[in-house]
């Protein structure tokens, strides 16, 4: 597998802190070696059909559709960014 970056995702990292880039960085390794690794506790967003949603955090998500062989990471951050329409 392969990872894709969107443009509101790399917005949405840019404006996070140093440590959640860290982790986020971490999470997305977890990702493409193992996507049932247990800290991603990855789950189908309600309401979206094509839309994963994968545990930075406590606090903080990122979201991906998956393309053929590639993660296409949608956006990242905290609960009430990742619910916009």
């Amino acid at each position: 597998m392969r990872v894709a970056f969107t443009k509101p995702f790399k917005k949405d990292y840019k404006k996070l802190p140093s440590n959640i880039q860290v982790q986020i960085d971490k999470q997305i390794e977890r990702l493409l070696e193992n996507q049932n690794h247990p800290s991603l506790r990855i789950k189908k967003m309600e309401g979206h059909e094509y839309v994963w949603e994968a545990r930075v955090t406590v606090d903080y998500r990122m979201t991906f559709q998956i393309s053929d062989d590639i993660y296409i990471l949608r956006r990242v951050g905290t609960h009430p960014i990742l619910r916009r329409p």
